[in-house]
């Protein structure tokens, strides 16, 4: 099965996710495929102060330059700013292998392979997803990379997962969940569960990556699962 997994980053709030879910999946051995839209750029710049180029990107613009096999960056993702507790929490219980790679498409770069259905993968996360790229891939309207790519993943039937973070939920919203379910894609509200015995705030963010990862088939030791004792 292919290790290419694409990641879109929208103008949602949760930009915190996102970062996680690219470290994770890279020290698991898979090849994420990342587009950023100009919102999504500064929701990172507000939420974690962090200047993304979008023309001239750099993993360090993530501080995702020194990935290690537990899936960690060089400064834990901005643990102390961000109030994250300093406990460790695996990746995975064996080594993958190898790292992924990570490569960046500009989200008005059609020629990007990801615009293609004969560009394989495993899935697609759009992570945060805000209402706008909600709409887009709802109503089959992309008018960038990230919306395409999703519209490509729906028309080959491969796993779409969105991750909205917004309420309340207006009826358009809910609507256009209704949408892409019927098309195909998981709704994966970022809606953390506290009871994995949560105490940090990187223990909510860990649960929804895990979520994510299992949708996409990905093991990972990134939560206490119910009934584990």
């Amino acid at each position: 099965m292919s290790k290419n997994i694409c990641l879109g980053i929208t103008g949602a709030s949760g930009a915190l996710y996102s970062i996680r879910l690219i470290e994770v999946l890279l020290a698991t051995g898979y090849d994420v495929h990342l587009s950023i839209s100009e919102s999504g750029a500064e929701v990172i710049r507000q939420e974690m102060g962090l200047k993304v180029n979008l023309k001239k990107f750099k993993p360090s613009d993530l501080m995702l330059d020194e990935i290690d096999s537990a899936g960690d960056s060089k400064i834990q993702l901005l643990q102390e700013s961000a109030g994250i507790g300093t406990a460790d929490s695996n990746v995975l219980s064996v080594d993958a292998g190898r790292l992924g790679e990570l490569q960046y498409y500009h989200h008005q770069d059609f020629y990007a392979p990801m615009a293609s259905g004969t560009f394989r993968t495993r899935g697609m996360v759009v992570c945060p997803c805000s209402g706008t790229t909600l709409s887009a891939i709802a109503q089959g309207g992309a008018s960038n990379l990230i919306q395409r790519a999703a519209e490509v993943h729906l028309k080959e039937r491969r796993r779409l997962i969105v991750v909205p973070r917004e309420t309340p939920l207006s009826l358009p919203h809910i609507e256009n969940m209704r949408r892409v379910t019927e098309a195909g894609a998981v709704v994966m509200p970022a809606s953390p569960g506290w009871y994995h015995g949560a105490t940090t705030i990187r223990d909510l963010v860990d649960f929804m990556v895990a979520r994510i990862c299992d949708q996409l088939d990905i093991d990972n030791g990134l939560m206490k699962r119910w009934g584990e004792k």
